[in-house]
């Protein structure tokens, strides 16, 4: 019997590739990010928003389950050892290596932004940048606040990632007897009644107060989400009832995941900016947010366990493998091709499947090379022993595991 989940490999997989061409999505929508189009606008926000709910916290959920099989087939020190031999390096080579360019052509793209009187101000602003990068120097700020470096972007993950391993090292033992403990509070409707209410009410009661800023010295709402999520995926990730149930209702899951983005999609065009909704009306909506969420990763939980656990060969094992990296890579190239594709001034049918191609590419090439040079491979979030059909850890294995199990 094999002792990897090819279900929850495939999920972590079609999920960072979601994530990848989400941020191909955001050089062309309204919504703040690090570079925009000239021609950014409401047009593809809908289908954004198709994903952007449960993209991350699904991924979080299989990192919970990943870390699961991990931590049962090592000690306490020689897991720990291993996680953060593998989280480290990669987030060190992003923050010093990768990150840098998205902050620099961030900076120029506000400044290309300036009305023609104000960027005279700016002449000096990009000299010596790399060692205003790294100590902290640069003074780029505007009226929205300023450009903090040196700093992570959507490395974010991984650095969360890392807190949240070390948090649960000391509940190890408890989280191992939880699934049958806890199995009735997801029997039934209960599987998606109890997330979603747990789900909903951090929503309501954290996010205002806190947003969703990515730094995390501040980031309570989307800790207490994140985290509980990786605990509740390190605790069913042996708990094959779950995935069963999952697959019962992923039908049901689907069609409330669609209602809930239909009836956000009908808030969002009646609220536009600049028109704020009653408090009572925007907290049903947070909690509309949630039951989306959740029921989508049900879905996609309950869908891939039923198609996907034996879809093993050389595409799964050669993606397993990539995608980490990709995802490493995937913003630097977005950010630095879409500045420079848009000066062209294409025609959008062009340019946004020349983005997206660029994207692939350039996300290929840095596996390829990376994985071919020894000493590039831990860096790049591979193990450093190269073979042909090695999955890495941040795929879903199984270990000694019999039963089937669940970034």
């Amino acid at each position: 019997m094999t002792d990897r989940r090819y279900d929850l490999d495939w999920l972590r997989i079609i999920a960072f590739g979601l994530l990848i061409l989400y941020h191909c999505g955001m050089f062309y929508v309204t919504w703040e990010w690090h570079v925009k189009s000239d021609r950014a606008s409401e047009t593809i926000e809908p289908l954004m928003m198709l994903t952007s709910p449960w993209r991350l916290t699904l991924l979080m959920l299989i990192a919970g389950a990943a870390t699961r099989f991990l931590a049962d087939k090592l000690s306490v020190w020689k897991f720990t050892a291993s996680r953060m031999g593998r989280l480290w390096p990669p987030l060190l080579l992003a923050v010093f290596v990768i990150v840098p360019p998205q902050s620099y052509y961030e900076i120029v793209d506000a400044i290309r932004m300036l009305p023609p009187e104000q960027v005279a101000q700016y002449p000096l602003a990009l000299d010596n940048f790399y060692i205003k990068y790294v100590t902290a120097s640069g003074n780029w700020c505007d009226s929205d606040g300023c450009l903090t470096t040196p700093t992570y972007n959507h490395m974010w993950f991984v650095a969360y990632l890392i807190l949240y391993t070390l948090a649960l090292i000391p509940l190890l033992p408890l989280l191992r007897r939880i699934p049958k403990a806890a199995a009735v509070l997801l029997a039934g409707p209960f599987l998606i009644l109890t997330p979603w209410i747990v789900m909903a009410t951090l929503r309501v009661t954290l996010q205002p107060i806190f947003g969703e800023s990515h730094d995390f010295r501040e980031d309570w709402y989307l800790h207490a989400l994140y985290f509980s999520v990786f605990v509740f995926g390190f605790s069913i990730a042996k708990f094959e009832p779950f995935f069963e149930r999952c697959v019962k209702w992923r039908w049901p899951a689907l069609a409330i995941a669609v209602a809930s983005w239909a009836t956000l999609i009908i808030y969002f065009n009646l609220h536009p900016e600049g028109v704020t909704p009653p408090d009572w009306l925007r907290a049903i909506m947070r909690s509309v947010r949630e039951l989306d969420a959740w029921c989508a990763i049900v879905a996609a939980i309950g869908f891939a366990h039923k198609h996907l656990r034996n879809a093993d060969g050389p595409a799964r094992r050669l993606l397993t493998q990539a995608i980490f990296p990709f995802y490493l890579v995937h913003q630097t190239i977005i950010v630095v091709a879409g500045y420079h594709l848009n000066a062209l001034a294409l025609p959008l049918w062009i340019e946004a499947p020349l983005l997206i191609g660029a994207t692939a590419l350039g996300c290929w090439l840095f596996f390829d090379l990376g994985r071919r040079i020894p000493w590039l491979r831990v860096w790049i979030g591979l193990p450093s022993n190269a073979g042909p059909t090695r999955a890495t850890n941040d795929g879903v294995k199984a270990g000694e595991a019999k039963q089937p199990s669940g970034g």
